[in-house]
């Protein structure tokens, strides 16, 4: 599954994004996420991706990101602030199974 994380300048999601792998990855599931800024988000989100995941700290930004992934046909969801941390993959990960289910089947 490919995955797009989007944050104000595509830098601090790089240690949420490690952090995500490492949780599907013990649970035996294979994510390739990628990082991205909120103003190149449009651009990035064309690229066949399963999912969009935006940072909290851009939350202000959401509904206009979320918007241009329902264009695409790609979900977006509001990372919870817990899991956008160096140890919140795990929350993030079960985030993900709760809100995006059907991704998983």
């Amino acid at each position: 599954m490919k995955i797009l994380l989007a944050c104000a300048g595509g830098m601090s999601s790089a240690i949420a994004a490690k952090s995500l792998q490492k949780a599907a990855q013990e649970h035996g599931v294979t994510l390739e996420v990628h990082e991205t800024s909120s103003s190149a988000f449009e651009d990035e989100i064309k690229k066949d991706y399963s999912l969009a995941l935006v940072a909290p700290q851009i939350r202000h930004r959401f509904d206009d990101l979320k918007k241009i992934g329902d264009t695409v046909g790609v979900k977006t969801l509001l990372i919870s602030p817990r899991g956008y941390s160096p140890i919140g993959g795990e929350f993030l990960y079960k985030q993900i199974l709760e809100e995006a289910p059907e991704l998983f089947n």
